[in-house]
């Protein structure tokens, strides 16, 4: 898949480049991260050099897109968004913001217009897309939530994080799921 540039006219979704490492590396030291990711726990300069040239184009190489988000008014890289395989064609969504970028926003606009994205023919083209994250992660649940995603339960030890077993929350997205808040969530 090649690249793509997304935009809603506030928010842009582009592919990270080497300029990006060292912003990466900063973000990917907040305990947030850490704690509600998969990164690497301690994140080096390393994990994120190899990320940028290694990790980002492999996953567009295999149709699964990665993006640093970044706001209309600076280029500065605000998060990521991008998608993972789950299997018999349904991505599964993850996404982090920066400290100093939350509650903007943000995460909202970049996960609108990256499943606008993996809805579309000329895009991924997908008929489901799911998000899943661990219990507890409140601030990735609100963000699916607006989003449209309708919540369907808990996996357990639906995921492993650093070598843990830990119990996941599930929701997924149609491509005509209304894209508001629908459904019960435990939030």
């Amino acid at each position: 898949m090649e690249t793509r540039v997304l935009t809603d006219g506030s928010v842009t979704l582009s592919p990270p480049v080497a300029g990006d490492i060292d912003v990466i590396t900063e973000a990917c030291q907040d305990p947030a991260i850490a704690a509600w990711t998969n990164v690497p726990s301690p994140y080096t300069r390393a994990d994120s050099v190899r990320f940028v040239g290694d990790i980002v184009p492999a996953k567009w190489a295999d149709g699964f897109p990665e993006w640093a988000i970044r706001t209309s008014l600076h280029e500065r890289l605000c998060g990521m968004v991008g998608f993972l395989e789950r299997g018999a064609e349904i991505p599964e969504i993850g996404y982090w913001i920066a400290p100093d970028a939350r509650q903007h926003g943000l995460a909202t606009a970049a996960v609108r217009l990256a499943c606008d994205f993996a809805f579309a023919a000329d895009g991924m083209g997908v008929s489901r897309i799911e998000w899943r994250a661990f219990v507890g992660n409140l601030p990735s649940a609100a963000v699916a939530r607006r989003t449209g995603f309708q919540y369907e339960g808990i996996a357990r030890h639906g995921t492993v994080q650093r070598g843990v077993p830990r119990d996941v929350w599930v929701a997924g997205l149609l491509p005509d799921d209304p894209r508001t808040p629908t459904g019960t969530w435990p939030i």
